[in-house]
């Protein structure tokens, strides 16, 4: 189990995820440099992890992580299948919630043609960067239950990181904890005590669309070209 580093309790909202993610950047401060990985979440978190990479000097990647919902409960994450097909399911949780072999490969299927849909729209940009030996932070716009970045944690550390790093601007006490059975090391900006949803803890929150995600991955690909 990692450790998890809460910065503040305050509930004041961040005026847009590009300043969530600056804010997120000066307290990674210590992971500066090439050998770091920043993988976003699409969509929001995409554009949180490219202000936490332009800020550390890091690559810059999404995560197609997809998890797997518990049967009735699709929130609840008992496992997660990676962009390359690899497949992880706690058994115990599956067995308690009794997720069976035939739903477990239903879901399987389902969540792959997702990632492949994904994969088409994004990787023709930015083709995936190896994670072997490297630092790796996992970010998104926010968390609520947790299970999208368990799911995206799971997947990254099957890669063999050096490190994983779960960065979240907002998130409930409950998620938090919880998460860090999951990495290295959690950081969290603001636990507030009162959390309905993301949404709340945002001045601006509009919907990232797919072409905005594809240019910031467009910008990664020629810094990394230059």
């Amino acid at each position: 189990m990692g450790t998890h580093r809460v910065i503040s309790t305050s509930d004041e909202p961040f005026r847009d995820r590009t300043e969530a993610g600056h804010l997120l950047a000066r307290e990674l401060e210590s992971y500066r440099g090439p050998g770091t990985t920043v993988l976003g979440i699409p969509r929001g978190g995409v554009v949180v992890a490219a202000e936490v990479a332009r800020a550390l000097d890091a690559d810059l990647d999404i995560v197609l992580a997809r998890k797997i919902g518990a049967p009735g409960n699709p929130e609840a994450a008992i496992g997660a299948i990676s962009e390359d097909g690899r497949l992880f399911i706690d058994k115990s949780l599956a067995s308690y919630v009794r997720a069976d072999s035939p739903y477990i490969e239903s879901e399987k299927r389902r969540q792959m043609a997702r990632i492949k849909e994904l994969a088409g729209e994004f990787r023709a940009i930015r083709p995936k960067v190896p994670l072997a030996g490297r630092t790796v932070i996992v970010t998104d716009d926010g968390v609520a239950t947790g299970a999208t970045m368990r799911a995206a944690a799971w997947a990254a550390r099957h890669e063999n990181p050096h490190k994983v790093i779960l960065a979240i601007p907002v998130a409930p006490a409950e998620a938090i904890e919880s998460l860090a059975e999951d990495a290295d090391e959690v950081v969290c900006l603001r636990v507030p005590p009162y959390f309905a949803a993301v949404g709340q803890f945002y001045m601006e929150f509009g919907q990232t669309s797919n072409e905005e995600v594809k240019a910031i991955l467009e910008e990664a690909s020629r810094k990394q070209r230059a």
